[in-house]
This record gives structure tokens, C-alpha cells and sequence, in this order.
């Protein structure tokens, strides 16, 4: 009897597929299919819609109704399909324009007395929707922050059906939409962090902080309890540049997904942090679910930021040795029963550590009574293969009581972070035209072939090959952390001491 067709969007991953929306009123038995692979809280959405519908002064056509979902061979989750289903089930019955339809998407869950409400992931739905040649998206008034983020495509907030309904048939756009909103620029999410200012002497700590932020490495911290550890890893964030417009978006899509995006904050611009317990499990830390969806781990959350794994040799082996595609590829790929997902992660990993199981670092004081064997131990469940991965290695040992007391002027994070900003510029200029940003991105081979080092400056790294002190992936990280040394020195290639700099940070140096 009657066709419409309007668009909404599915999430695969972090992405947003443009899904078409198809509603066919025919002779039969009153009834609504859903078809197009749905999962359980879709097909229930047959409830909801019809409810909404009515109680929103709408007729329920009594005729058997089709609703399919296309492509049909891409699985479907959640319900924010329902206002879209709804607004296609009232084309079909000749209630709505279905011109006017076929040109516009839709996304939000239905209550059932017609309420809109907030859906996850609506920055990378909208995203997705733009691909399509529409005139507008229809989003919930509480998600109308987030999806203004897309240009591009003009955004209708709306608080129920009856205002979807009306904007459809009379082109008239909620007051909602004129609400007094931040701009899309502003965030407050690196406001009140910790500053650098605060930490009492760590000379070569508060140095390696700086490298690892100009470069993108990834740092291990070994030392007693209260000796500083996680007081520096809070200040990394801190010393990090502000997140382009494109960064600012990728981030922003993950924390949607995971629903973890401040209703404040529309945009994050200011890299995040993220610190899961040592309890966490391996589908909280890479990603996972059940029931065919997946969402984003703490290495996804933690994307261009700072990944913080304090006690580190207290998560289970199987979540660290999971870190190890995503430190190598900046992207963490789930294969699970009926999903296949990708989501971004390219992340600074900081590893903190306590010297043995009791955390004493001072033998000879008769503090530390762990024997050799239960320091190998407790050590070694932070694997080699993992290790190796990370460019930094400190021995972070208590201030003296010297630098506790004496009234030495400490650098802000500010001034640190200006620095690394200066030196990100120059990596930037040399990596211009290449897919590479940082230095700790840049392969092995590509590092060597595009800028090669003198034989002299790479010395110190051979001698350390050849006594079996350094792994070839040890040998090209060291190069990297050469690279960003000389980007911080303002030099166009590194030197004998910015290599020999980095063997020693490689090879683990106290401070």
C-alpha cells in the first residue's frame, strides 16, 4: 500500500555506518516485523515505538508493517533506531511527508510516551550520516551538544516525537536548538591537573617526562612506595600539546562510544588519562563485550594520551602482554562472535613498579627481607617482549633531605610543555608528508632510509647490540629517543651524547 524511507546510522566500532530505513504498510494482520539483522533490544523496540507513537497523539495504522533495515547483512544493536523507525512507520501510513523524510536521518531512543532520549556514540553516528547527501540529522536534545561538533550537516534537537513530528511536517525547529550551548572549542578537561611545578628534586625523572612527551614514548618507572612514582606519571598529561581539531574529534568519538563523555565537555581537547586498578580485566583494559557489541578499552579511552598501569606487576600477565599490539600498531583489533572492531589507540604508556613484593628498596637498612629469588619473580610478570617496548627506564629512589628543604625554583608544567611544543614543531616540519606525527611512531626502517644517523653518533647503540644489551627493536627505539633529544636540543641531527643520552635512558638510569 505505502513505502518510506528515512536514514539513522549503526556503529561498527568507533565508526558510523549510514543505515536506510524502510517502512512498508501492507494488507494483512495488524503487526510490526523488524528485519535487517537486528539484536534483542532492536526487536524490542516494536513495543516502544507503537507506544510512542499513540502517546504522542499519533494513529497506529492497522495494517501489517515491515520495517527493514539495509544494508541487511551489517548487524544492528541498540535502539537508537527507534525514532527513525517511528517517523518511517508514520510516512508509510501518510502521516509525515515522505520527501521530507527520504532527506533526513534520525537517532534516538524512544520512552514510551514519546520522550527522545540520549543515545551513545552519536558523534561518530553523525559522522557517519554526513557521508549521506541529507538536509538535516535529528538527534536528543541531551546528545545536540555533541553532534553540533559535525559540520556540515544542519542538527534538529528535539525532546520527544511530537517536536520530530512537527519539524517534519512544518519545517518549524525546536526551540531547543537556540539554547545558549560553550563553544566547541572550549574544554575543561586539562584544567586543575597537576603541575610539574610540585615535584621536589627528580632531576632525571622530571627530564624524562619531557623526552617522553615530545616523542610519544612510552616510560617505566621502578622505585619504592612514596618515592614519587605516581606523582610524576600524573604530570605527563600536563606536559602534553592541546589536541588538533582532528585529534580532538577522534577522542571525542571513543569517550562516546564508551559513554564516558562529560556532559559539559562536547569537545575533548586536552589529552586524557586514564588509570585502570590492577584488578581490571583484559576486556576492560583492550576492549571487549558480550552479546556481539564491543566497546573501547582503556587503551582506547586513553588515545593520544597517557596510559598510567601503576603496580604494574600486579595486573595478570594476560592484560600486559595484550598491550603489546596496540604500543606497536596504535590500533587494538577485536575479533568476537559476530563483531569484528578496530579502535584507535595510540597511547603513552607509563609502567610503575615497587623494586619486590614489599616494596623496600633499601636492603642494607633491613627493611627489605624478600629474597633474590622473590624479586626475579615478582619483576619477571612484567614480560621481556612487553619491556622492550618501552623507550624510558628510570630508578626513581626518595628525595634527599637536602632537596626537600632547600628553596630551589622549580619549572611549571607550563614552561616544560612549551618546550615540548617547540620540539613536537620541529619533528612535525622533518615528518611533513609522511602518516608519522611523533617519533615514536616512525618504523625502524623508514627512521634509518629517510634520516640516517652518522656511523659516529651510532656507536654507543652498536657496542650495545653486539653485547646483547639491546634488541634491534631496542636499537631503533633508542634512535627515536635520539631524534626527539635532538628535536628538545634544537638540533638537525642527533649527536654522539643525544645517542649515548638514550642508551642510558634505554639501559635504566637511577635518579
Amino acid at each position: 500500500m505505502a513505502l518510506a524511507r528515512t536514514w539513522s546510522a549503526a556503529l561498527v566500532g568507533v565508526e558510523g555506518v549510514p543505515v536506510e530505513v524502510e517502512a512498508d504498510l501492507a494488507n494483512g494482520l495488524p503487526g510490526l516485523t523488524v528485519v535487517g539483522l537486528p539484536d534483542a533490544a532492536l526487536s524490542e523496540s516494536r513495543d516502544r515505538v507503537r507506544a510512542a507513537v499513540v502517546n504522542s497523539g499519533a494513529l497506529w495504522p492497522q495494517h501489517r508493517l515491515t520495517v527493514n533495515l539495509t544494508p541487511a547483512s551489517l548487524h544492528k544493536r541498540g535502539s537508537g533506531f527507534d525514532l527513525a523507525m517511528a517517523c518511517a512507520v508514520l510516512g508509510a501510513s501518510g502521516a509525515l511527508p515522505v520527501d521530507r523524510l527520504a532527506r533526513t536521518a534520525f537517532v534516538g531512543e524512544l520512552g514510551l510516551d514519546g520522550r527522545v532520549r540520549p543515545v551513545r556514540g552519536v558523534l561518530p553516528l553523525v559522522l557517519g550520516i554526513r557521508r549521506v547527501p541529507l538536509t538535516a540529522v535529528v538527534v536528543p536534545a541531551a546528545n545536540a551538544r555533541e553532534a553540533r561538533l559535525v559540520s556540515g550537516l544542519p542538527v534538529v534537537a528535539v525532546a520527544d516525537l511530537r517536536q520530530a513530528m512537527a519539524y517534519l511536517r512544518e519545517g518549524v525547529v525546536p526551540e531547543l536548538l537556540d539554547l545558549d550551548l560553550p563553544p566547541l572549542d572550549s574544554s575543561s578537561s586539562g584544567a586543575g591537573r597537576p603541575d610539574l611545578a610540585d615535584v621536589i628534586g627528580h632531576v632525571h625523572p622530571r627530564r624524562a617526562l619531557e623526552v617522553c612527551a615530545a616523542g610519544g614514548h612510552h616510560l617505566f618507572l621502578l622505585g619504592p612506595p612514596g618515592s614519587g612514582k605516581t606523582m610524576l606519571a600524573e604530570r605527563l598529561p600536563g606536559l602534553l600539546p592541546p589536541l588538533e581539531r582532528g585529534e580532538a574529534l577522534e577522542v571525542t568519538a571513543v569517550h562516546s562510544v564508551a559513554g564516558t563523555l562529560p556532559d559539559h565537555d562536547p569537545l575533548l581537547t586536552s589529552p586524557p588519562m586514564v588509570a585502570p586498578h590492577h584488578t581490571a580485566s583484559t576486556a576492560a583494559v583492550v576492549g571487549g563485550g558480550s552479546g556481539g557489541r564491543a566497546r573501547p578499552g582503556a587503551v582506547s579511552l586513553a588515545h593520544r594520551g597517557v596510559l598510567f598501569l601503576d603496580e604494574a606487576p600486579e595486573f595478570r600477565r594476560g592484560v600486559l602482554d595484550a598491550l603489546r599490539q596496540p604500543l606497536e600498531c596504535g590500533e587494538i583489533v577485536l575479533d568476537r562472535a559476530g563483531v569484528h572492531a578496530r579502535f584507535p589507540a595510540r597511547f603513552g604508556l607509563v609502567l610503575a613498579a615497587n623494586p619486590c613484593p614489599c616494596g623496600v628498596l633499601d636492603e642494607g637498612s633491613g627493611g627489605c627481607t624478600c629474597t633474590p629469588q622473590a624479586r626475579r619473580r615478582y619483576l619477571a610478570r612484567l614480560s621481556g617482549p612487553l619491556l622492550d617496548r618501552v623507550d624510558v627506564r628510570l630508578t626513581v629512589t626518595q628525595p634527599s633531605r637536602a632537596e626537600l628543604v632547600a628553596p630551589v625554583p622549580r619549572e611549571t608544567s607550563a614552561e616544560v610543555a612549551e618546550r615540548v611544543l617547540l620540539a613536537r614543531d620541529r619533528a612535525g616540519r622533518r615528518m611533513a608528508g609522511t602518516p608519522w606525527r611523533t617519533n615514536a611512531e616512525v618504523p625502524g626502517p623508514e627512521l634509518r632510509r629517510r634520516w640516517p644517523i652518522s656511523a659516529d653518533a651510532v656507536r654507543p647503540v652498536e657496542r650495545m647490540v653486539a653485547r646483547g644489551g639491546l634488541s634491534l627493536r631496542g636499537a631503533d627505539r633508542s634512535l627515536r629517543v635520539a631524534w626527539t633529544l635532538a628535536d628538545l636540543g634544537g638540533r638537525d641531527r642527533p649527536t654522539l651524547d643525544e645517542v649515548a643520552q638514550a642508551v642510558t635512558f634505554r639501559a635504566g638510569v637511577a635518579a
